[in-house]
């Protein structure tokens, strides 16, 4: 649906020659949002300053749209690939931030950045990748509202582009959906929505086994009870499938083969980087050898809880609804 912005300036008159003025003294900063009918109604009286909220919904502002808009929201999300070989049990590793190889630019569509020195940190606090965040519309789990890069620490913790502070969002206190995703692992999204607000920081603990998540199966289920994002979605199709068409076992081997550094076309070959081969952000993605991030997807696959027959066919999809 595209985005429709609607500006409304309600003038009181007597008759159409003498209109009634708003003093600034008279302006306050009150507003709120409400949804109807798949609209999303932005109201508030403050400063005049039009501004898209959202990127894929219909907006309508009564009075004023307020750019003061914001939430606080506290994001903890593990993810599967880091937390398998960690150095200290409970964290994930941060193999990329010590190997130089994470990149002050956001691998998302928002491009944003982050000053080097963040990933001068060490111990829990340390970064380990970029992620990605949403806000979905409390009345449509499809329609997006809000997105941002964060930045997620070894202890799951998520926070904004200076590896400490509470994440920021641009849009009105009020309910939404939260969506965390990584560019190799499946997102999830919680099942129920979650109110936040401008003047309170909210927890939202992707990692907490008690959290619901929408779909079945939305996370893997570590051994310490916890919970991680599936890893392994090497294609970026939203799903991890190990044997079959469009496997993402054969895009690890793709490029292994096809890096310029391995000459002789070894298929135990590790190629370096900031890779979305490497499932566990080790630093280097291998195919085949001890370890490699082609087991992890096989792992995946056959101990799915929805894949009762065992069959190493069987796909793991998002259970995070597409955006319209």
């Amino acid at each position: 649906m595209k985005k429709l912005l609607i500006l409304l300036i309600i003038l009181s008159s007597t008759n159409l020659s003498f209109a009634q003025t708003i003093e600034k003294f008279s302006i306050d900063s009150g507003g709120a949002s409400t949804s109807a009918g798949g609209i999303q109604i932005l109201y508030t009286i403050g400063e005049v300053n039009v501004q898209e909220l959202n990127t894929s919904s219909v907006s309508i502002s009564e009075g004023f749209i307020n750019a003061e808009f914001r939430i606080l929201i506290d994001p903890i999300v593990l993810l599967q690939g880091p937390i398998l070989v960690p150095s200290v049990n409970g964290l994930m590793n941060d193999v990329l931030r010590e190997s130089g190889l994470l990149p002050t630019t956001s691998p998302y569509e928002d491009n944003a950045t982050c000053n080097a020195t963040v990933f001068d940190v060490t111990g829990n606090n340390a970064i380990v990748d970029w992620v990605w965040l949403e806000l979905r519309a409390a009345d449509d789990n499809q329609r997006l509202i809000n997105a941002r890069s964060a930045l997620v620490q070894r202890d799951g913790d998520v926070v904004d582009m200076d590896g400490i502070s509470t994440i920021i969002m641009q849009a009105a206190p009020t309910n939404y959906f939260v969506v965390v995703k990584h560019r190799n692992h499946l997102g999830a999204m919680s099942s129920a929505t979650i109110g936040l607000s401008d003047n309170a920081i909210t927890t939202v603990d992707f990692s907490n086994n008690s959290f619901s998540t929408f779909g079945s199966n939305a996370q893997v289920i570590l051994g310490s009870g916890d919970r991680a994002l599936w890893a392994g979605d090497t294609n970026t199709d939203d799903s991890i499938i190990f044997s079959g068409s469009n496997n993402d076992v054969n895009a690890i081997k793709d490029y292994i083969l096809a890096d310029p550094s391995n000459f002789l076309n070894f298929i135990t070959y590790a190629s370096s980087g900031y890779l979305i081969q490497d499932i566990d952000l080790s630093s280097a993605a291998r195919f085949s050898g001890s370890p490699n991030d082609s087991n992890i997807i096989k792992d995946n696959i056959l101990n799915h809880p929805g894949n009762f027959l065992n069959l190493p066919t069987f796909t793991i999809s998002t259970t995070v609804p597409p955006k319209n």
